[in-house]
């Protein structure tokens, strides 16, 4: 059985797993020119009187820096749909994407380009021989898939904290594995494994402190928006990816399962949770001091393409002067608020004489 039979195999495990999830439920089909109501000149001058009567009928409250004027009801939506609420893109995989996925193998591909291969097997080739001089026995592209294949596999199997040797086991493990590579090979490329050159690495972490994947994960996130449009509702939040070794940005969250951590901010589609982009938390600013801002730096990052969708995000993103750049671009947003925000008004934070569900 060779490598390369092994990984379209392992990839071949995964993707029925998922095209089995999808085919329960139909996909939702959005036209582009879905986009509203047809305009009418005369139907807007026809409703203006109506709109400035209720306005002046609307009960109005200050904010607490006295810059924003807040009204008890929402303002009626007449005629054309907003711009804001129109999505010119088509959810679900792209034109490009669709082109190109003949099938298992190109579509996983598509991810992990041949750029991405490349980067990969000259630097642990760069490593091997720094290692282990002329014995190196030089990785190929087979050798490369055999052993993502591998990795992906245990991932199929849940074999998350289980000792390597136990899936090599002539007993106990998975066939599939020993077919595919000796134990003892998989622990030499999993220990020389590079993303870039470890010689110049040092001169590189100095301004970046994800230098030792940087070319490769940005590689890697260029491709998440070419290849699928997200629904009008995408949420932005932090993930930590479970990680205990040694980090200079590793995060330690209480509140989350595994502690510790490496942290991403990621966009997501809410409804297939495509992750559309994402960024790596690195710690704090190489000057030293805190970013301002952060969150809505970050926020305005990950959506940078979209236009008409709603993100939806926490009180550490959410802010006033954020949802008005985000209307520039022609997104809405919906957030939880911390109480001591200066621009809520006094009124909204009373509570104990109002009715359950009301705004």
């Amino acid at each position: 059985m060779s490598a390369r039979y092994n990984v379209q195999k392992a990839l071949e495990l995964i993707f029925s797993d998922v095209q089995q999830d999808n085919s329960d439920s139909e996909e939702e089909v959005v036209s582009e020119e879905e986009d509203g109501e047809e305009y009418n000149p005369e139907h807007d001058e026809s409703s203006s009187e109506e709109e400035e009567n209720a306005e002046a009928e609307r009960e109005t409250f200050l904010s607490k820096n006295s810059k924003i004027t807040w009204f008890s009801e929402a303002y009626d939506q007449h005629g054309r749909e907003a711009e804001q609420n129109v999505i010119k893109m088509t959810p679900g995989p792209t034109r490009y994407a669709v082109s190109h996925a003949h099938d298992i193998v190109s579509t996983f591909y598509l991810f992990i380009t041949p750029a991405i291969e490349k980067i990969i097997l000259e630097m642990t080739n760069l490593e091997g021989f720094r290692k282990n001089g002329d014995s190196w026995k030089k990785m190929d592209e087979t050798d490369l898939r055999a052993y993502l294949g591998l990795l992906i596999l245990a991932g199929v199997y849940r074999s998350r904290g289980e000792a390597a040797a136990s899936l090599w086991d002539a007993e106990s493990g998975r066939p599939i594995f020993r077919a595919t590579m000796p134990l003892k090979l998989f622990h030499t490329y999993s220990r020389l494994l590079r993303f870039d050159n470890r010689e110049s690495r040092p001169a590189r972490r100095v301004t970046d402190k994800l230098a030792a994947i940087r070319e490769v994960w940005d590689k890697w996130v260029e491709r998440l928006p070419y290849l699928y449009n997200p629904g009008p509702d995408v949420t932005v939040d932090e993930q930590l990816v479970p990680f205990r070794g040694r980090c200079p940005f590793r995060q330690y969250m209480p509140s989350k399962p595994a502690k510790y951590g490496i942290k991403s901010w990621v966009a997501c589609d809410a409804k297939s949770s495509y992750a559309w982009k994402m960024q790596v938390y690195t710690g704090k600013l190489t000057s030293g001091g805190p970013e301002k801002n952060q969150g809505m730096r970050v926020v305005l990052d990950v959506t940078e393409g979209l236009r008409g969708h709603n993100v939806t995000c926490d009180n550490f993103f959410t802010s006033y002067e954020l949802g008005q750049q985000l209307l520039k671009r022609k997104i809405t947003m919906v957030g939880t608020v911390r109480k001591n925000k200066p621009e809520l008004p006094p009124a909204l934070l009373a509570t104990k004489e109002r009715m359950w569900h009301l705004n």
